[in-house]
């Protein structure tokens, strides 16, 4: 049997561990930190519908602690524990989200961002922001603008129809039959047409900081051209493309993540 203080103790250790911040009245994001007043940060943005539980967050949250660097990493609203409908929400929101947190968390400080599949995307939108702020720019899986490129323009008309009908559709991904772990994604069309308004890839931003793309050699979900494309928009920028060999989208094996780690040691060394 269970004691009520156990209970009591427990349900305090999973208070400290989860950090919110107060976006508005009702609304609250999910946090990771490594609070400096005055440090670099490293500042991780994840992917469709994932949270902050993953092997990438929690690496480079421990990466910053152990180099006494400030860190930030976010849920979306919709996303993980965060507050909100993913049905409601799109690129505009989450990028949203991520430029109030940055300037609540981060305040004035200078950071490196590292942005993983649809976080390299949100991460595209903040330099309009935080030109002089941003640092270095790290992608992982690098999936701007997938929403119509990747989604919409593969849709059979069957979906389409429905989303149009219904304003949403259940997408699924993976095969149980080929043992490959299934994702279900709610994909409605506002997001398909708030993803259009928020094109980035026909863009060009200007700044002389370190780029690096990571992008697996084997990754289904994301063309490697997608990172080659990202590394376009910065024509003044020191660009780097690491292609991992036979590596998937995620890249979330430790042989991947040690070479993140000495990427951004790299690049950090390079931030005057």
């Amino acid at each position: 049997m269970i004691r009520y203080n156990s209970i009591r103790s427990v349900t305090k250790f999973y208070m400290k561990k989860n950090k919110y911040l107060k976006i508005s009245k009702g609304k609250k994001l999910r946090y990771l930190h490594n609070y400096y007043k005055k440090k670099l940060y490293i500042i991780f943005l994840p992917g469709f519908m994932s949270d902050i539980n993953g092997e990438k967050p929690k690496l480079f949250k421990k990466y910053a602690k152990k180099n006494k660097l400030g860190f930030l990493a976010i849920e979306y609203s919709g996303h993980g524990k965060s507050s909100g409908k993913f049905t409601e929400g799109n690129i505009t929101k989450w990028s949203l989200d991520t430029k109030i947190s940055i300037k609540k968390i981060v305040k004035k400080n200078n950071f490196i961002l590292i942005g993983s599949s649809m976080g390299a995307w949100i991460s595209l939108n903040q330099f309009k922001y935080f030109k002089k702020q941003i640092k270095g720019f790290i992608g992982i899986g690098s999936a701007p603008e997938f929403l119509d490129r990747l989604m919409w323009k593969k849709f059979p008309n069957k979906i389409k129809n429905e989303i149009k009908r219904k304003g949403v559709s259940i997408i699924k991904h993976g095969d149980s039959k080929l043992r490959q772990r299934q994702y279900e994604y709610p994909i409605t069309y506002q997001l398909i047409k708030d993803g259009r308004a928020n094109k980035v890839l026909s863009k060009t931003i200007n700044l002389k900081i370190n780029i690096t793309m990571f992008h697996g050699q084997k990754d289904e979900v994301v063309p490697v051209s997608f990172s080659r494309k990202v590394l376009s928009v910065f024509p003044n920028a020191k660009k780097n493309l690491i292609i991992i060999k036979n590596g998937d989208h995620s890249l979330s094996q430790k042989k991947n993540l040690k070479k993140m780690t000495k990427e951004l040691s790299n690049l950090i060394s390079k931030v005057s």
